[in-house]
């Protein structure tokens, strides 16, 4: 989007599929090297002083970067900012969920002790450890505070979590998600009656509620397309099985473009999620899309899918009434048409690119007048 609008973007990237193919070692080297990098500090700060930018936006520092990128900013002019695309700078699970239910202990006590004694990064007390203690370090050195000049939150209910977590509510600002060049909805004529389910498959995200209520509804339901994979694909599939409806198709993972496609195609997509997300990403390709969309009534979810325009809610981790929800609106063929309408509405009012843009830019410029606040603080204390 930057470069769309003719900003010059220079890019510092490291991957981590090494480290997810290397099984449970990969996790402990990952977590070694999750609270700081002393090599990754010093090859950022010979690009910064190369190229000199106004501004470093990071995106993920888990667990290769960490945290030390920002110390490589440290006496330099260019502005930091961070996007929070989950909590782990407060939780070491990154995702807020325990024993299938929310859980912001840590955030609440501001303290990582608690994912500790439950072991909540991967189930392990031996892989959250070295995550805790880097919550635990970032937390006593003011990281934050010090170093960020601006953190980006994806919705209203992300930035109360982390002002309840300690984060300066002048730092913190809102910036959803956007979609650069969104295909245009396809007519309600062509649609399929079919539900579409669009992410990963994990505990977090609800499918297997999912599949009950679907069970439940027994073979007069309309087609479920589950796109996605993950660790609780095999266990799903075994669920959808039993219960012995042939209403319920794997797609599995698929390149970006097709997913899109089956999408576009769904009268209505479903969000059953568990824990506290960020801005699940589905929910600004099915607005684009005119997809209705069906959440849970849960963190961020309540902020982006609002009742009778673009979609519906219903109680979260309840398979009846998320089998009330849909039978209703399936019931309603041009309501459903009418939602579909206020979805694309929603995504044009909200997530397009033009506004997406003027919203970051504001705050950068905000995130550079604070960098130099500080430096002049300095500057003028030594």
């Amino acid at each position: 989007m930057l470069r769309r609008y003719g900003h010059e973007v220079v890019e510092f990237t490291v991957t981590n599929d090494d480290l997810e193919r290397a099984g449970w070692t990969g996790s402990l080297r990952a977590g070694a090297a999750a609270a700081w990098s002393f090599s990754t500090a010093s090859r950022l700060r010979r690009v910064l002083r190369r190229e000199q930018p106004g501004v470093v936006h990071v995106h993920n520092t888990f667990p290769l970067l960490s945290p030390s990128v920002f110390f490589a900013a440290r006496g330099l002019r260019c502005a930091t900012v961070l996007t929070l695309h989950n909590y782990r700078i407060f939780c070491a699970a990154g995702v807020p969920l325990r024993h299938g239910r929310p859980c912001i202990v840590c955030l609440d006590k501001r303290s990582s002790l608690p994912a500790l004694r439950y072991g909540c990064y991967r189930g392990s007390r031996v892989a959250t450890l070295p995550l805790s203690l880097s919550v635990a370090l970032h937390r006593t050195m003011g990281t934050w505070e010090k170093q960020v000049d601006a953190f980006v939150c994806l919705t209203d209910f992300q930035r109360e979590l982390m002002l309840r977590a300690g984060l300066a509510g002048e730092a913190l600002f809102v910036k959803p998600h956007c979609y650069l060049y969104p295909p245009s909805p396809l007519p309600w004529p062509d649609r399929e009656n079919k539900v579409v389910f669009l992410g990963r498959l994990g505990p977090e995200k609800g499918v297997s509620l999912l599949l009950e209520a679907w069970r439940l509804w027994g073979n007069s339901a309309p087609r479920l397309e589950i796109i996605g994979d993950g660790p609780e694909e095999e266990k799903l599939k075994g669920l959808a099985g039993e219960s012995g409806t042939a209403r319920v198709v794997f797609r599995g993972r698929l390149p970006f473009n097709e997913a899109q496609r089956l999408l576009g195609r769904a009268k209505a997509a479903v969000l059953p999620s568990m824990s506290y997300e960020g801005f699940p990403m589905v929910i600004r390709e099915a607005f684009a899309l005119g997809v209705p969309m069906v959440g849970s009534r849960i963190g961020s979810i309540q902020n982006l899918v609002s009742e009778g325009l673009n979609g519906t809610l219903f109680e979260t981790g309840d398979p009846a009434d998320l089998l009330r929800v849909v039978q209703r609106l399936w019931a309603d063929e041009e309501g459903l048409k009418t939602l579909s309408s206020g979805a694309r509405a929603t995504f044009e009012a909200k997530y397009n690119a033009d506004l997406n843009h003027e919203i970051l830019i504001r705050i950068y410029e905000t995130a550079i007048r604070r960098r130099k606040a500080k430096l002049a603080h300095l500057e003028g204390t030594s």
